[in-house]
Protein backbone atom coordinates (compact mmCIF):
# COMPACT_ATOMS: atom_id res chain seq x y z
CA UNK A 1 0.00 0.00 0.00
CA UNK A 2 1.13 3.57 -0.80
CA UNK A 3 2.56 5.46 2.65
CA UNK A 4 0.00 8.36 3.17
CA UNK A 5 1.90 11.96 2.59
CA UNK A 6 -0.78 14.26 3.99
CA UNK A 7 -3.39 14.50 7.00
CA UNK A 8 -5.82 14.12 5.20
CA UNK A 9 -4.95 10.45 3.70
CA UNK A 10 -3.87 9.78 6.84
CA UNK A 11 -7.09 10.30 8.03
CA UNK A 12 -8.95 7.72 5.38
CA UNK A 13 -6.18 5.17 5.92
CA UNK A 14 -7.30 4.80 9.47
CA UNK A 15 -10.91 4.75 8.19
CA UNK A 16 -9.80 1.95 5.38
CA UNK A 17 -11.59 -1.27 6.19
CA UNK A 18 -10.68 -4.24 5.24
CA UNK A 19 -13.98 -5.92 4.71
CA UNK A 20 -15.06 -3.04 2.64
CA UNK A 21 -12.09 -3.63 0.13
CA UNK A 22 -13.59 -7.23 -0.12
CA UNK A 23 -17.10 -6.09 -1.05
CA UNK A 24 -15.77 -3.03 -3.83
CA UNK A 25 -14.58 -6.35 -5.53
CA UNK A 26 -17.69 -8.27 -5.34
CA UNK A 27 -19.18 -4.64 -6.53
CA UNK A 28 -17.21 -4.07 -9.36
CA UNK A 29 -18.00 -7.35 -10.91
CA UNK A 30 -21.81 -7.27 -10.38
CA UNK A 31 -21.39 -3.99 -12.05
CA UNK A 32 -19.70 -5.21 -14.47
CA UNK A 33 -21.95 -8.23 -15.09
CA UNK A 34 -25.31 -6.01 -15.28
CA UNK A 35 -23.61 -4.07 -18.21
CA UNK A 36 -23.14 -7.13 -19.85
CA UNK A 37 -26.18 -8.42 -19.70
CA UNK A 38 -27.78 -4.83 -20.83
CA UNK A 39 -25.24 -5.13 -23.86
CA UNK A 40 -26.29 -9.15 -25.09
CA UNK A 41 -30.11 -7.92 -25.20
CA UNK A 42 -29.31 -5.22 -26.63
CA UNK A 43 -27.28 -6.86 -29.34
CA UNK A 44 -29.37 -10.28 -29.51
CA UNK A 45 -26.16 -12.24 -28.83
CA UNK A 46 -23.98 -13.10 -26.07
CA UNK A 47 -19.78 -13.63 -26.10
CA UNK A 48 -19.11 -15.19 -29.20
CA UNK A 49 -22.95 -15.92 -30.06
CA UNK A 50 -23.08 -16.85 -34.32
CA UNK A 51 -26.55 -15.57 -34.41
CA UNK A 52 -28.62 -14.47 -37.37
CA UNK A 53 -29.83 -11.20 -37.21
CA UNK A 54 -27.80 -9.80 -34.68
CA UNK A 55 -27.71 -5.85 -34.22
CA UNK A 56 -24.26 -4.98 -34.07
CA UNK A 57 -20.48 -6.45 -32.56
CA UNK A 58 -18.73 -5.56 -29.42
CA UNK A 59 -15.83 -3.28 -29.69
CA UNK A 60 -13.77 -3.79 -26.87
CA UNK A 61 -13.83 -2.27 -23.54
CA UNK A 62 -12.96 1.27 -20.99
CA UNK A 63 -11.64 1.34 -17.65
CA UNK A 64 -13.43 3.94 -15.73
CA UNK A 65 -13.48 4.35 -12.23
CA UNK A 66 -16.77 4.59 -10.80
CA UNK A 67 -17.80 6.29 -7.55
CA UNK A 68 -20.35 3.90 -5.18
CA UNK A 69 -22.01 3.91 -2.17
CA UNK A 70 -19.04 1.62 -1.38
CA UNK A 71 -16.24 3.63 -2.52
CA UNK A 72 -14.84 4.15 -5.73
CA UNK A 73 -14.15 0.91 -8.21
CA UNK A 74 -12.64 1.07 -11.51
CA UNK A 75 -15.35 -0.88 -13.64
CA UNK A 76 -14.44 -2.31 -17.34
CA UNK A 77 -17.06 -0.74 -19.37
CA UNK A 78 -18.00 -2.97 -22.70
CA UNK A 79 -18.04 -0.78 -25.82
CA UNK A 80 -19.96 -1.94 -29.29
CA UNK A 81 -20.90 -0.90 -32.69
CA UNK A 82 -24.72 -1.28 -33.79
CA UNK A 83 -26.25 -1.59 -37.15
CA UNK A 84 -29.25 0.50 -37.98
CA UNK A 85 -31.57 -0.45 -40.10
CA UNK A 86 -30.76 1.57 -43.46
CA UNK A 87 -27.42 0.70 -42.55
CA UNK A 88 -25.28 3.46 -40.47
CA UNK A 89 -23.22 2.40 -37.71
CA UNK A 90 -23.23 4.00 -34.22
CA UNK A 91 -21.57 3.34 -31.09
CA UNK A 92 -23.43 1.60 -28.39
CA UNK A 93 -24.70 3.81 -24.84
CA UNK A 94 -25.68 2.45 -21.82
CA UNK A 95 -28.75 2.86 -20.58
CA UNK A 96 -28.06 2.06 -16.83
CA UNK A 97 -24.56 3.68 -16.78
CA UNK A 98 -24.63 7.30 -19.20
CA UNK A 99 -22.17 8.48 -20.73
CA UNK A 100 -19.50 10.37 -18.89
CA UNK A 101 -21.29 9.15 -15.65
CA UNK A 102 -18.28 8.82 -12.73
CA UNK A 103 -20.67 8.36 -10.07
CA UNK A 104 -23.85 6.03 -9.58
CA UNK A 105 -26.94 8.49 -9.14
CA UNK A 106 -27.31 7.65 -5.26
CA UNK A 107 -24.19 9.19 -4.85
CA UNK A 108 -25.05 12.18 -7.09
CA UNK A 109 -28.35 11.99 -4.93
CA UNK A 110 -26.71 12.44 -1.71
CA UNK A 111 -24.18 15.51 -3.10
CA UNK A 112 -27.45 16.91 -3.87
CA UNK A 113 -28.74 16.38 -0.52
CA UNK A 114 -26.20 17.73 1.14
CA UNK A 115 -25.95 20.89 -1.23
CA UNK A 116 -29.20 21.59 -0.35
CA UNK A 117 -28.78 21.29 3.45
CA UNK A 118 -27.06 24.28 3.52
CA UNK A 119 -23.23 22.59 2.72
CA UNK A 120 -20.67 24.32 -0.03
CA UNK A 121 -18.55 22.27 -2.26
CA UNK A 122 -15.77 22.48 -0.15
CA UNK A 123 -17.11 20.50 2.76
CA UNK A 124 -19.06 18.42 0.76
CA UNK A 125 -16.05 17.20 -0.59
CA UNK A 126 -14.13 16.36 2.75
CA UNK A 127 -17.58 14.75 4.25
CA UNK A 128 -17.70 12.43 1.12
CA UNK A 129 -13.91 11.69 0.58
CA UNK A 130 -14.27 8.28 1.68
CA UNK A 131 -16.45 7.42 -1.02
CA UNK A 132 -15.27 9.50 -3.45
CA UNK A 133 -11.41 8.39 -2.94
CA UNK A 134 -9.97 9.17 -6.69
CA UNK A 135 -12.71 11.22 -7.62
CA UNK A 136 -12.05 14.83 -7.92
CA UNK A 137 -15.41 16.75 -6.53
CA UNK A 138 -15.00 20.26 -8.33
CA UNK A 139 -17.66 23.43 -8.02
CA UNK A 140 -18.42 22.13 -11.76
CA UNK A 141 -19.72 18.98 -10.86
CA UNK A 142 -22.26 20.34 -8.40
CA UNK A 143 -23.16 22.90 -10.43
CA UNK A 144 -24.15 20.31 -12.87
CA UNK A 145 -26.32 18.48 -10.66
CA UNK A 146 -28.02 21.95 -9.58
CA UNK A 147 -28.43 22.28 -13.49
CA UNK A 148 -29.96 18.83 -13.70
CA UNK A 149 -32.54 19.81 -10.93
CA UNK A 150 -33.51 22.78 -12.54
CA UNK A 151 -34.55 20.86 -15.31
CA UNK A 152 -36.61 18.42 -12.92
CA UNK A 153 -38.44 21.63 -11.54
CA UNK A 154 -39.47 22.76 -15.54
CA UNK A 155 -40.71 19.23 -16.20
CA UNK A 156 -42.46 18.57 -12.93
CA UNK A 157 -44.36 22.48 -13.40
CA UNK A 158 -46.19 21.36 -16.88
CA UNK A 159 -47.11 17.71 -15.50
CA UNK A 160 -50.34 16.54 -16.11
CA UNK A 161 -52.79 16.60 -12.75
CA UNK A 162 -55.62 15.06 -14.29
CA UNK A 163 -54.90 11.84 -12.12
CA UNK A 164 -54.53 13.90 -8.87
CA UNK A 165 -57.13 13.04 -7.03
CA UNK A 166 -57.16 16.35 -4.63
CA UNK A 167 -59.19 17.04 -2.00
CA UNK A 168 -58.16 20.00 -0.27
CA UNK A 169 -55.44 22.59 -1.11
CA UNK A 170 -53.47 25.15 0.84
CA UNK A 171 -52.21 28.58 -0.64
CA UNK A 172 -49.79 30.82 0.74
CA UNK A 173 -46.80 32.96 -0.19
CA UNK A 174 -44.00 33.97 1.55
CA UNK A 175 -40.81 36.96 0.44
CA UNK A 176 -37.74 36.09 -0.20
CA UNK A 177 -34.85 38.70 -1.53
CA UNK A 178 -33.73 38.17 -4.83
CA UNK A 179 -31.81 39.97 -7.07
CA UNK A 180 -33.52 41.02 -10.11
CA UNK A 181 -32.51 43.30 -12.67
CA UNK A 182 -29.04 44.41 -11.06
CA UNK A 183 -30.87 45.15 -7.68
CA UNK A 184 -32.12 42.99 -4.52
CA UNK A 185 -35.73 43.16 -4.07
CA UNK A 186 -38.19 41.18 -1.51
CA UNK A 187 -40.77 39.32 -3.87
CA UNK A 188 -43.14 36.55 -2.93
CA UNK A 189 -42.74 33.02 -4.01
CA UNK A 190 -46.78 31.46 -4.23
CA UNK A 191 -47.22 27.82 -2.81
CA UNK A 192 -49.92 25.30 -3.79
CA UNK A 193 -49.49 22.13 -1.61
CA UNK A 194 -52.90 20.06 -2.27
CA UNK A 195 -53.75 16.57 -0.15
CA UNK A 196 -54.94 13.94 -1.81
CA UNK A 197 -58.11 11.11 -0.89
CA UNK A 198 -55.38 9.00 0.45
CA UNK A 199 -54.27 11.66 3.15
CA UNK A 200 -50.46 12.45 1.72
CA UNK A 201 -49.97 16.26 0.77
CA UNK A 202 -47.99 16.73 -2.53
CA UNK A 203 -46.25 20.27 -3.80
CA UNK A 204 -48.61 21.17 -6.61
CA UNK A 205 -47.18 24.71 -7.96
CA UNK A 206 -44.37 26.72 -6.66
CA UNK A 207 -44.01 30.87 -8.58
CA UNK A 208 -42.09 33.31 -8.53
CA UNK A 209 -44.30 36.95 -8.68
CA UNK A 210 -43.58 40.54 -8.38
CA UNK A 211 -46.35 40.64 -5.54
CA UNK A 212 -49.50 38.89 -4.02
CA UNK A 213 -51.67 40.06 -6.77
CA UNK A 214 -55.01 38.40 -7.98
CA UNK A 215 -53.05 38.54 -11.30
CA UNK A 216 -50.43 36.68 -10.05
CA UNK A 217 -53.04 34.72 -7.70
CA UNK A 218 -54.99 33.73 -10.90
CA UNK A 219 -52.08 32.86 -13.36
CA UNK A 220 -51.21 30.11 -10.73
CA UNK A 221 -54.75 28.65 -10.07
CA UNK A 222 -55.68 29.05 -13.98
CA UNK A 223 -52.32 26.76 -14.15
CA UNK A 224 -53.49 24.35 -12.12
CA UNK A 225 -56.78 23.94 -13.61
CA UNK A 226 -55.20 24.03 -17.43
CA UNK A 227 -52.98 20.78 -16.48
CA UNK A 228 -56.11 18.43 -15.56
CA UNK A 229 -56.39 19.56 -11.72
CA UNK A 230 -60.20 19.26 -11.09
CA UNK A 231 -61.78 22.19 -8.47
CA UNK A 232 -60.60 20.87 -4.44
CA UNK A 233 -63.50 20.45 -2.05
CA UNK A 234 -61.54 23.30 0.25
CA UNK A 235 -58.94 25.88 -0.41
CA UNK A 236 -57.37 26.84 3.08
CA UNK A 237 -55.79 30.69 2.71
CA UNK A 238 -54.27 33.62 4.46
CA UNK A 239 -56.09 36.66 4.27
CA UNK A 240 -55.15 37.79 0.94
CA UNK A 241 -57.79 39.80 -0.80
CA UNK A 242 -55.88 39.43 -3.69
CA UNK A 243 -56.07 35.07 -3.33
CA UNK A 244 -59.73 35.18 -2.69
CA UNK A 245 -60.02 36.99 -5.24
CA UNK A 246 -58.52 34.70 -7.65
CA UNK A 247 -60.30 31.68 -6.17
CA UNK A 248 -63.48 33.36 -6.77
CA UNK A 249 -62.82 33.53 -10.44
CA UNK A 250 -61.37 30.03 -11.03
CA UNK A 251 -63.01 28.40 -8.53
CA UNK A 252 -66.36 29.50 -7.31
CA UNK A 253 -67.89 26.55 -6.12
CA UNK A 254 -64.80 25.86 -3.54
CA UNK A 255 -64.96 26.34 -0.07
CA UNK A 256 -62.96 28.99 1.63
CA UNK A 257 -61.27 28.71 5.12
CA UNK A 258 -59.17 31.45 6.37
CA UNK A 259 -56.23 30.78 8.44
CA UNK A 260 -57.36 31.05 12.35
CA UNK A 261 -53.20 31.79 13.02
CA UNK A 262 -52.93 34.91 10.22
CA UNK A 263 -56.60 35.96 12.10
CA UNK A 264 -55.29 36.13 15.78
CA UNK A 265 -52.03 38.00 14.58
CA UNK A 266 -54.34 40.66 12.67
CA UNK A 267 -56.64 40.78 15.79
CA UNK A 268 -53.60 41.21 17.97
CA UNK A 269 -52.34 43.70 15.75
CA UNK A 270 -55.38 45.78 16.01
CA UNK A 271 -55.40 45.33 19.96
CA UNK A 272 -53.99 47.26 22.72
CA UNK A 273 -50.63 45.18 24.42
CA UNK A 274 -52.56 44.78 27.33
CA UNK A 275 -55.67 43.01 25.92
CA UNK A 276 -53.67 40.66 23.76
CA UNK A 277 -54.09 37.87 26.36
CA UNK A 278 -58.34 38.34 26.57
CA UNK A 279 -58.42 39.11 22.83
CA UNK A 280 -56.49 35.48 22.57
CA UNK A 281 -58.49 33.78 25.16
CA UNK A 282 -61.48 35.15 23.41
CA UNK A 283 -60.64 33.99 19.83
CA UNK A 284 -60.15 30.76 21.10
CA UNK A 285 -63.03 30.20 22.45
CA UNK A 286 -64.17 30.42 19.03
CA UNK A 287 -61.93 27.98 17.50
CA UNK A 288 -62.58 25.40 20.30
CA UNK A 289 -66.49 25.37 20.12
CA UNK A 290 -67.49 21.54 19.95
CA UNK A 291 -70.11 22.50 17.26
CA UNK A 292 -70.62 24.77 13.92
CA UNK A 293 -73.62 25.83 15.78
CA UNK A 294 -71.85 26.84 19.68
CA UNK A 295 -68.89 28.60 17.14
CA UNK A 296 -71.31 30.91 15.66
CA UNK A 297 -72.63 31.73 19.14
CA UNK A 298 -68.98 31.95 20.44
CA UNK A 299 -68.60 34.37 17.26
CA UNK A 300 -71.43 36.80 17.78
CA UNK A 301 -70.47 36.96 21.56
CA UNK A 302 -66.90 37.91 21.03
CA UNK A 303 -67.88 40.70 18.58
CA UNK A 304 -70.23 42.56 20.13
CA UNK A 305 -67.96 42.56 23.33
CA UNK A 306 -65.17 44.00 21.37
CA UNK A 307 -67.67 46.66 19.14
CA UNK A 308 -68.07 48.26 22.77
CA UNK A 309 -64.43 47.38 23.59
CA UNK A 310 -62.32 48.26 20.97
CA UNK A 311 -63.73 48.59 17.22
CA UNK A 312 -60.47 47.92 15.21
CA UNK A 313 -60.37 44.58 16.80
CA UNK A 314 -64.22 43.90 16.11
CA UNK A 315 -64.05 44.79 12.54
CA UNK A 316 -61.09 42.81 11.65
CA UNK A 317 -63.08 39.68 13.11
CA UNK A 318 -66.02 41.00 11.38
CA UNK A 319 -64.15 40.93 8.07
CA UNK A 320 -62.92 37.40 7.82
CA UNK A 321 -66.95 36.40 8.73
CA UNK A 322 -68.23 32.68 8.58
CA UNK A 323 -65.07 31.90 6.40
CA UNK A 324 -63.17 31.74 9.77
CA UNK A 325 -65.65 28.49 10.60
CA UNK A 326 -65.65 26.77 7.76
CA UNK A 327 -63.43 23.75 9.16
CA UNK A 328 -66.40 22.96 11.57
CA UNK A 329 -68.12 21.27 8.31
CA UNK A 330 -65.48 18.94 7.78
CA UNK A 331 -64.73 15.90 10.15
CA UNK A 332 -64.16 16.46 13.78
CA UNK A 333 -60.76 14.66 13.26
CA UNK A 334 -59.62 16.97 10.43
CA UNK A 335 -60.18 20.35 12.45
CA UNK A 336 -56.97 21.04 13.17
CA UNK A 337 -55.07 20.28 9.94
CA UNK A 338 -57.87 22.58 8.01
CA UNK A 339 -58.03 26.16 10.14
CA UNK A 340 -54.74 27.15 9.21
CA UNK A 341 -51.98 27.48 6.53
CA UNK A 342 -49.32 26.21 8.79
CA UNK A 343 -47.97 23.06 6.30
CA UNK A 344 -46.38 26.41 4.19
CA UNK A 345 -45.17 28.24 7.03
CA UNK A 346 -43.46 25.22 8.01
CA UNK A 347 -41.80 25.53 4.45
CA UNK A 348 -41.42 29.19 4.84
CA UNK A 349 -39.32 27.86 8.10
CA UNK A 350 -37.40 25.34 5.90
CA UNK A 351 -36.23 27.84 2.90
CA UNK A 352 -35.24 30.13 5.45
CA UNK A 353 -33.02 28.11 7.23
CA UNK A 354 -31.31 27.24 4.12
CA UNK A 355 -30.66 30.80 2.87
CA UNK A 356 -29.83 32.23 6.45
CA UNK A 357 -26.29 33.06 5.28
CA UNK A 358 -26.96 34.25 2.24
CA UNK A 359 -28.33 38.52 2.10
CA UNK A 360 -30.28 37.40 -1.39
CA UNK A 361 -30.67 34.86 -3.85
CA UNK A 362 -28.71 35.09 -7.01
CA UNK A 363 -31.73 34.95 -9.09
CA UNK A 364 -35.28 33.46 -9.34
CA UNK A 365 -34.71 30.43 -10.88
CA UNK A 366 -32.08 29.18 -8.25
CA UNK A 367 -34.28 29.71 -5.42
CA UNK A 368 -37.49 27.62 -6.79
CA UNK A 369 -35.28 24.80 -7.72
CA UNK A 370 -33.60 24.61 -4.47
CA UNK A 371 -37.15 24.85 -3.02
CA UNK A 372 -38.15 21.93 -5.34
CA UNK A 373 -35.17 20.08 -4.83
CA UNK A 374 -35.96 20.26 -0.68
CA UNK A 375 -39.07 18.37 -1.23
CA UNK A 376 -37.81 16.11 -4.14
CA UNK A 377 -34.51 15.10 -2.27
CA UNK A 378 -37.04 14.19 0.81
CA UNK A 379 -35.53 17.07 3.23
CA UNK A 380 -39.17 18.32 3.43
CA UNK A 381 -41.02 15.85 4.23
CA UNK A 382 -45.08 16.34 4.51
CA UNK A 383 -47.12 14.37 7.32
CA UNK A 384 -50.39 12.74 6.35
CA UNK A 385 -53.40 14.63 6.89
CA UNK A 386 -54.90 13.92 10.64
CA UNK A 387 -58.43 12.11 9.95
CA UNK A 388 -57.23 11.11 6.30
CA UNK A 389 -59.72 8.37 5.97
CA UNK A 390 -62.49 10.46 6.42
CA UNK A 391 -61.61 12.54 3.12
CA UNK A 392 -63.27 9.67 0.49
CA UNK A 393 -66.42 10.55 2.44
CA UNK A 394 -66.06 14.52 2.40
CA UNK A 395 -65.89 14.43 -1.92
CA UNK A 396 -68.70 12.06 -2.38
CA UNK A 397 -70.65 14.35 -0.65
CA UNK A 398 -69.04 17.10 -2.35
CA UNK A 399 -69.88 15.55 -5.82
Amino acid sequence: MKKPTTKAELGEQAWEDSLLEAIRAEVREAIQKALEQELSGVLGASWYGRVAGRLGYRNGSVLRPLGTPFGTVPVSIPRARLHGSEGTEGEWRSVKLTRYARRLRSIDRTILSIYLSGTNQRRIAAALRPLLKGLPLSKSSVSRLAARLRDEREAWMIRNLSEENIAYVFLDGFGVNVRRDGRVVRNPVLIAIGVRDTGEKVLLSLRMAGGETTTAWRALVEDLSRRGLKAPVLCIIDGSAALRGALQQVWPDTQVQRCVVHKLQNLLAHAPRHAHEKVREDFHKILYAPSLVMARQAYQRVLARWSKRCAAVAASLEEAGEELLTFFRFPKEQWKSLRSTNVIERVNGELRRRIKTQGAWANEEGILSLLYGLFASGLIRLRRLDGWSSIASVISRAA
